[in-house]
Parts: structure tokens; C-alpha cells; sequence
């Protein structure tokens, strides 16, 4: 250092600026600095001598001659490390021609070039343009909560499977997130409503694994797919474990998840079920809202023998408690009315003819005061839950007593059994009135023969009301229609005044149960275009389907087609459904003949459940040139036959089981055994259709297996 600065004094700042140069040269000689290059190492003699030279070299700027002597001694290395071809210096001076050539000796470089950063950019850009189109483009990394939403939109846009390929396959295997708890919610919850069970509990698995912790929210998708799991029996075996692992952990259950629970009682088991569960609620501190008596109807239409009569109870406990029934109850009450029927008359006579008591001012009280809210909360009561079940389930034997006590107190004898369409003495009964068919859209009601009186439907009693005045009524009758179980509850017209008393419109749901229900070919069918045009409901083509069908059922195909004029004026078209209505009422060949010719024409192709009514309907006029027409048609058209199809051609091939051919003899019965000539022959060209899966759909598509195996042969054969 000091020599350098020396050298700074002597020869100036111009000779110490081509010092600075020589020193960046051959900086990667000094022995602190060489050691950052990474491939450069040397030993500890080459960095000696190599900083000997570097230090000759500045000496030798200041005095050459003394420095001639050290020079001779001094090995100079390349750039390399290795040691360039010794010349022979012993001589003594250098020639002319020999002036600078020493200097290569001691130099670390040989060429010194300038280069701007452009050209350096050119000349490196090309490489890096080709590895950035080999590398893939980096893409953008989402969260957790995007997929989320972008779940729960596919799931109400009924895109189940897209939605579990995104969590599985791009979200967990594609960009390798870790899922929070709902993001498994929001898929058991799409899982839950179309009944996914198998699904919806493997996910729950993996929610588990991976230690998160799920909510209430959780249990009550779980619960809700058992509800709707096609196979009830399955169902309530998941939701029974699902039970006992949540007791086992001592988890408290919210009113939603026990409603949940409730309704996967009423679906799955029966209305016994139900009350277990409602007990389990009152003892946890839980309260009975609208909703809660809403799942015990539905477990009360579960029981298709008396399940009308226990509906009307649940009915009239819900009234008492103070509850104020919605549309949901009133649709739920037109079902069982329509699928369930009344039980034993007199068991039901004794329960539901009694007289109740009218709702307390206490109770009046409390909903007056919930009117004055501007938002009120959900009307909670508390009721006694085992009064209430043994009311329902009473036996025969104690309702036996209770109807003979009653009927003492009315003067009236317990043989006095009398149907409620039937008039005699002092007591009033209901009779139907008949209507005449007057063209193919308009009825009239019939003259009343002698001897009947026509009631209207105010003056019917409804089991609805609690305060029932039913001094004139003895008992309840078989009940064994629709229309009569409608008529207990005041018809079609007390009906709907009774859910305007509540404040209540009737909705596209509460018709079109209402056209199922009502007496076929009465004026109730016309008076639900009024009650539509009145409320201002716009019709669809599912309430017309359903007069159609029961118009078609009892025989009138011609009033059933009359219904066709009337849907095209409300600007709608026959769809499958309706056209396999209609068939039901093609009882003769000519009529379904003519059905399929104008389905033809309309462009419509009939499916396997047109076919299959129209064979229900040849079977059960034993009409075998009708079943071969048909089975023609099904050739044509190419729709293969289910399995529903087979059953019912299988049916309609064997002889009766009390016909003995040897012994009598049956016209229709003697074309059987060409019928099932053709019908063999028939099976041979036809394929048969597989019942799919109902969770098929919901499925990842499976990978072709086939072409696998056929690509990896090929392979093997090219090796």
C-alpha cells in the first residue's frame, strides 16, 4: 500500500488511474478476493506467487532495472493456472522486436473489450425467449373461499358433479390448497339434496382426517341426505350412527339439525320415530316452532292406512298451541288427503268428533303482542309431548269407550253407524252433487233425483275447526276417495275459505293438489280456472297434466282430451307427460293407435313410459291384437323395453290362474298362445334398456379402460 501511494506522488493522478486499471485486471490475483469467483481456486503457492507478480509489476513502473533481477525469478501463470512456455532469458537483453512482448507474461488477460449492455442483452435475448416458451406460464393461485363460491354456484345451477371435479381435481390435486370446513359444507349440504348420501358421508370422512372441525351447519346437510337418500332404509341407518357418534361426543344439536333430524325420521321411519326425537328437543331446552309441526305431517303421510286421521290431529294440536298454519301446512294436509286414508271410522269418529276447547285468551294475548313487532320471531310453545302421543295412538278399544260415552251424552245409540253421504232423520249428511257432461268443455250439473237433498258446503262441518258443532254427525264413514276425505274438510270451497280466515292465497301447488283431489268430472275442476284467474296465477302444464290423468283413470278419455283445447288457449303445449296420461284411457286399440299416429304428427316420439301405459291399458281388457300393435310400434321406434315393460308382457303371457282351457273355453283367452309366439320373438331384437343408477350423474366419468389396454399392447408389440 504504501508503494502505491509512492507511486501516486511520483507519476501523478494519471499514471494512478492506469494503476486503478491494471489493479481491476488483475484483481482476481490478490488473495482475499479470489476466493468469491467460483471457478477459480487456487493453492496457497499459486496465490503467493501470483500477488509476488502483481507486486513486481508495480515496481517495475518505478524503477525497471531493479526490478530485472526479481523478474527472472518470477514463474507467470495464464489465466487457466497454467504456466505459459518458458522463453530463454539468460541472454541477457532483449531485442527491439522483443519491446512489450513481456508484458504477456504477467498479465491475467490477454484481450480487453468493451461491450455494451445492449449487445449483451441481444446476444443473450434469443436463449431466454426459448425457455420462456418451454417453461409453462406460472397461473393464478385461488383461494380457498373462491372455491367456495364457485361451488355453491354450481350447485344452484344443478351442477353437482362440476362442482366436486373442481374441489377434488383442481382445487386439491391442481393447485394442492388446503380446504377449510366450508368448503366441505357447501358440497355434503349439494350432496344432501339430491339424496348423495354415500358422497356426502365420504366427505365428512375427509373433513375429519384432516382435522377440521364441523358445524352445525354440517350435521344438518348430513342429516338432510339421509332424509332424501332414495334407499329410506340406508338412510336411517346413517342418520341412526350419525346420532350416537354426536351423543358419544357430547355435541348439542341446534333446532335447525334436529329438524333435519326430525324430517329424516318422517321420511325414513314412521311418526313414533318423530316424538323421540321431539321429546330429545324439549329436554335440551329447544322450542316447538311451525316448522317442527310441519315434519310431524310429514311423518303422519308416511302411514297410508290412517295417516288422514293422524294428520288431522297433529291438525288440531298445532291450532291449539297457538300456531298459525302457512301454505307449506295447508299443501302438506291437501297430500294426505289425497294418499293417505281415514283408519278405523269408529276410532277416528271417537278422536276426531269430540269437542275441543277454543283458543285460550292467554294465547291470544301472546300473538297479539307478536303483532306489534315489526319483524316477530318465530312462535315457540311448549307442549306436553306424552299426553299428545297417546291421544294419537290410541287404541280400538279406548276409542271404543270414548265414542259409546259420547254418544250417550248425544242420545244417540253406538249401532247408529251411518256414512256421512247418506240422509236420514234429523241428521245432516253430504251428498255429492252430479254433474251431466254438456259439450267437450262445459258441465252441468245434474237434476236431483227424489229423495236427496242437495247441501251445500256451508252447511257441512269441518274437522279442521276446533270449536266443531257436531251434534248432527253420529260417526265418520270408509272415507275411502280422495273427494270424500276433501268433503271432512269442507271441499274445495271451504278449503280455501279456510286459508283466507288465515290470511292465506292459495298458491300453483295448492291447485294442482287441489285438482288431484277433487271428485272427477265435478264442477270443482272448472271452478280452479276461476280460483287461478281470481288469484292471478299463471297455470302450468303440471295442473293440467293432473286432470288430464284423472280425468283419464275414470274412464273419460273423451273429457280428457277435451282438456287439450283449453291448454293451447292458455298457450301451452302437450309435453311426454301429457300424452302418457291420455294413454291411460286408450282402453281401446283404436284410441291408442290414434294417440301415437298424433304424436307422430306433432313430432313428439313416444318414450317407455307412453308404452307402458298403453300395454297397462290392452292388458286389462285382455285385447292381445292391441298388444301386438303396440309392441310393432315399440320395434319401430326402436325404444327399448324397461324393465317395468317386461314385467307387465310377462303378466299379460300366462293364463289366469283359475282359467282351465281343457274345460272351458274364452275367446279372448284362445289368442294367447300366438301372442307369446311374437312376444319371444319379439324379446330376441329388442334390447333391453338397464335402469340407471340415481347417483350416476353425480359421478366423475370413468376413464376408458379399454383403450388403455389397447394403447399399451400396441406399445408392447412395437418394443
Amino acid at each position: 500500500m504504501y508503494k502505491f501511494m509512492s507511486l501516486k506522488f511520483l507519476i501523478g493522478p494519471r499514471v494512478l488511474h492506469c494503476g486503478f486499471r491494471y489493479l481491476s485486471g488483475s484483481v482476481w490475483g490478490c488473495p482475499g478476493i479470489s476466493l468469491i469467483h467460483p471457478r477459480m481456486s487456487y493453492s496457497k503457492t499459486l496465490l503467493f506467487r501470483q500477488s509476488r507478480a502483481f507486486s513486481l509489476s508495480v515496481l517495475s513502473l518505478k524503477n525497471p532495472r531493479a526490478c530485472k533481477e526479481n523478474q527472472r525469478q518470477v514463474l507467470p501463470l495464464d489465466t487457466t493456472g497454467v504456466s505459459p512456455p518458458s522463453k530463454d532469458i539468460s541472454q541477457g537483453h532483449l531485442s527491439v522486436d522483443d519491446f512489450g512482448s513481456e508484458s504477456l507474461n504477467f498479465s491475467s488477460r490477454r484481450v480487453f473489450r468493451k461491450t455494451l449492455p445492449e449487445l449483451q442483452d441481444l446476444a443473450y435475448r434469443d436463449d431466454f425467449l426459448e425457455e420462456e416458451e418451454s417453461k409453462p406460464r406460472p397461473f393464478r393461485r385461488n383461494t380457498p373461499y373462491w372455491y367456495f363460491l364457485q361451488c355453491k354456484k354450481l350447485i344452484k345451477q344443478d351442477k353437482l358433479a362440476e362442482a366436486l371435479d373442481m374441489f377434488e381435481t383442481q382445487m386439491l390435486k391442481g393447485e394442492r390448497l388446503h380446504p377449510e370446513e366450508f368448503n366441505y359444507t357447501v358440497l355434503i349440504g349439494g350432496c344432501g339434496r339430491v339424496g348423495y348420501v354415500k358422497k356426502a358421508f365420504k366427505l365428512y370422512s375427509d373433513m375429519k382426517k384432516r382435522g377440521l372441525v364441523p358445524t352445525d351447519a354440517t350435521y344438518t346437510a348430513l342429516f338432510n341426505a339421509c332424509a332424501e337418500s332414495p334407499w329410506k332404509d340406508s338412510g336411517l341407518q346413517q342418520a341412526l350412527s350419525l346420532q350416537q357418534e354426536l351423543r358419544r361426543k357430547n355435541i348439542q344439536l341446534s333446532t335447525i339439525t334436529y329438524h333435519a333430524l326430525l324430517k329424516t325420521q318422517a321420511l325414513c321411519s314412521d311418526l313414533r320415530a318423530c316424538f323421540h326425537v321431539l321429546r330429545e328437543m324439549l329436554q335440551n331446552g329447544h322450542s316447538i316452532t311451525l316448522e317442527t309441526f310441519s315434519f310431524l305431517l310429514m311423518g303422519c303421510i308416511k302411514d297410508k292406512d290412517q295417516g288422514f286421521r293422524l294428520t288431522l290431529q297433529v291438525w288440531r294440536q298445532m291450532l291449539r298451541s297457538g300456531m298459525k298454519p302457512d301454505s307449506h301446512s295447508y299443501n302438506l294436509l291437501l297430500r294426505a288427503a289425497r294418499d293417505c286414508g281415514i283408519g278405523d271410522p269408529a276410532v277416528a269418529s271417537s278422536l276426531l268428533l269430540r269437542n275441543e276447547e277454543k283458543l285460550g285468551p292467554k294465547l291470544k294475548k301472546r300473538r297479539r303482542a307478536q303483532a306489534i313487532v315489526k319483524e316477530p320471531e318465530p312462535l315457540t310453545v311448549d307442549i306436553d309431548v306424552d299426553a299428545f302421543e297417546k291421544q294419537l295412538f290410541a287404541d280400538k278399544n279406548t276409542s271404543h269407550r270414548e265414542a259409546v260415552k259420547q254418544s250417550r251424552e248425544l242420545g244417540l245409540t253406538v249401532d247408529a253407524h251411518i256414512e256421512p253421504h247418506i240422509k236420514q232423520d234429523n241428521i245432516c249428511h253430504y251428498v255429492a252433487p252430479e254433474f251431466t257432461l254438456l259439450n267437450d268443455r262445459q258441465m252441468v250439473p245434474a237434476q236431483p233425483s227424489e229423495g236427496q237433498v242437495l247441501i251445500t258446503s256451508e252447511s257441512l262441518p269441518n274437522l279442521l275447526d276446533i270449536g266443531l258443532n257436531n251434534t248432527n254427525v253420529v260417526s265418520l264413514g270408509n272415507a275411502a276417495s280422495a273427494s270424500d276425505r276433501l268433503a271432512l274438510v269442507g271441499n274445495m270451497e271451504g278449503f280455501l275459505r279456510k286459508m283466507e280466515s288465515d290470511g292465506l292465497a292459495p298458491n300453483i301447488k295448492t291447485l294442482t293438489l287441489l285438482a288431484d283431489v277433487t271428485e272427477p268430472g265435478s264442477q270443482s275442476e272448472l271452478n280452479l280456472l276461476a280460483v287461478a284467474e281470481q288469484h292471478k296465477l299463471n297455470l302450468d302444464i303440471s295442473f293440467f297434466n293432473t286432470l288430464v290423468r284423472k280425468r283419464a283413470k275414470a274412464g273419460d278419455f273423451r273429457g280428457a282430451k277435451a282438456l287439450l283445447s283449453v291448454m293451447a288457449e292458455k298457450g301451452l303445449k302437450p309435453d311426454l307427460h301429457t300424452y302418457c296420461n291420455l294413454a291411460v284411457g286408450c282402453s281401446r286399440k283404436k284410441d291408442g293407435l290414434k294417440l301415437l299416429s298424433e304424436m307422430e304428427t306433432a313430432g313428439t316420439v313416444p318414450n317407455a313410459h307412453v308404452y307402458s301405459a298403453l300395454i297397462g291399458s290392452a292388458s286389462k281388457r285382455l285385447d292381445y291384437v292391441y298388444l301386438k300393435e303396440i309392441l310393432k310400434s315399440m320395434k319401430q321406434n326402436q325404444v327399448a323395453p324397461t324393465e317395468v315393460i317386461i314385467k307387465q308382457l310377462e303378466f299379460a303371457a300366462q293364463y289366469p290362474p283359475s282359467f282351465d282351457r281343457y274345460k272351458s273355453k274364452n275367446t279372448y283367452l284362445e289368442k294367447i298362445d300366438g301372442f307369446r309366439g311374437y312376444y319371444h320373438h319379439w324379446l330376441k331384437t329388442m334390447p333391453g334398456e338397464e335402469t340407471s343408477h340415481p347417483w350416476e350423474k353425480f359421478r366423475p366419468p370413468r376413464k376408458d379402460t379399454t383403450n388403455c389396454n389397447i394403447s399399451e399392447e400396441k406399445r408392447l408389440v412395437e418394443k
